[in-house]
C-alpha cells in the first residue's frame, strides 16, 4: 500500500519506553546540534544538555537500562531453540547485547555528574528559567565561552558529552530492536477512527503508526497496554482546532513486542 514516503507516529505503553525516546530525541539533537559552529547552535546544545541533565534526575537511568537490557536477553534466549530461528544472528545480538551491558555497569557515579559540578553549568541552569536570562550582561562567562574559538568549544563539548556516548548506544541498541521486533499489518481506519485491544499475554511496548505522507492527516493515539484509540485528524486552519476526519483511512500498525 505504502512506498516509502511515510510519516510514522510512535506510542509508548509503558513509562520506561516512554523516557527511553524522549532522551533518544535528545540526543540526536545535541549530536547534531554540538557540530555546529554557530553561537545559536552552540546555545541550543547547552539547553538540550539541560534537558537531559532534569531527565537523568529524575530517573534511575542505569538501572532501567540494565532492566531492559536483560529482559531482551531472556526473551532472545527463549526463542533460541525454535525452529527456523536464525541461531548465528541470535548469538551476535546477545554478544552486543552483553557488549552494552559491560560498557553501562563500568558506568561510575550519577550520569552527567561532572557537568553539573562545573560553576559555568550552574550558572546557566539557574538563568536558563528565565526568558532571555542567558545573555551577556547576566552571564558574561557564558558570554566569554559562546565567543571562543570552536576549536575551544569542541573540546568543552566533548568533555561534557562523554558519559552520554554509552547511554545512547544502550538506548538506540533497545529501541532499535523494539521497533523493529514486528512487521506491520494494513489497516483501515473507519471514517478516521481504530481502536486495538492488545493481547494481555504478550508484553507490547510501543504502538507505530505509519500513514502515507501525502495524505493531510496526523494520527492521535490514545490508551494503555490493554486497549489503544487511534484518530486520524485533520490539521488545525487559521487557529481553529483540528478535528477527526470523515474519511477512511489506510494505514499501517505494528504492535511492537520485546
Amino acid at each position: 500500500m505504502f512506498v516509502n514516503n511515510t510519516i510514522t507516529y510512535e506510542f509508548p505503553l509503558n513509562e520506561r519506553i516512554r523516557v527511553f525516546i524522549r532522551l533518544e530525541q535528545l540526543f540526536k539533537q545535541f549530536f547534531l546540534l554540538s557540530l555546529g559552529e554557530s553561537v545559536a547552535e552552540k546555545r541550543a546544545a547547552i539547553t538540550v544538555i539541560l534537558d537531559l541533565m532534569t531527565l537523568f534526575k529524575r530517573n534511575d537511568l542505569k538501572s532501567e537500562l540494565l532492566k531492559e537490557l536483560d529482559r531482551q536477553a531472556s526473551n532472545l534466549n527463549k526463542i533460541a531453540n525454535i525452529k527456523g530461528v536464525d541461531r548465528d544472528r541470535l548469538q551476535e545480538i546477545l554478544a552486543q547485547l552483553t557488549k552494552i551491558n559491560e560498557k553501562l555497569y563500568a558506568i561510575t557515579g550519577k550520569i552527567g555528574g561532572h557537568i553539573l559540578e562545573s560553576h559555568l553549568f550552574q550558572s546557566i541552569a539557574q538563568r536558563s528559567s528565565i526568558p532571555g536570562g542567558t545573555y551577556s550582561f547576566d552571564l558574561p562567562e557564558y558570554h566569554y565561552w559562546l565567543e571562543q574559538n570552536e576549536s575551544v568549544r569542541a573540546k568543552d563539548m566533548q568533555y561534557w558529552s562523554n558519559s552520554f556516548n554509552d547511554i545512547y548506544v544502550a538506548i538506540e541498541f533497545i529501541l532499535d530492536f523494539i521497533r523493529n521486533s514486528r512487521s506491520p499489518s494494513e489497516e483501515m481506519a473507519i471514517a478516521g477512527f481504530f481502536q486495538l485491544a492488545l493481547d494481555t499475554n504478550q508484553a507490547f511496548q510501543l504502538i507505530k503508526i505509519s500513514i502515507d505522507a501525502s495524505l493531510p492527516y496526523f494520527a492521535e493515539i490514545s490508551g494503555g497496554k490493554h486497549r489503544c484509540t487511534i484518530r486520524f485528524m485533520e490539521p488545525s486552519i487559521n487557529g481553529k482546532r483540528s478535528t477527526q476526519t470523515i474519511n477512511d483511512i489506510p494505514f499501517q500498525l505494528t504492535c511492537c513486542l520485546f
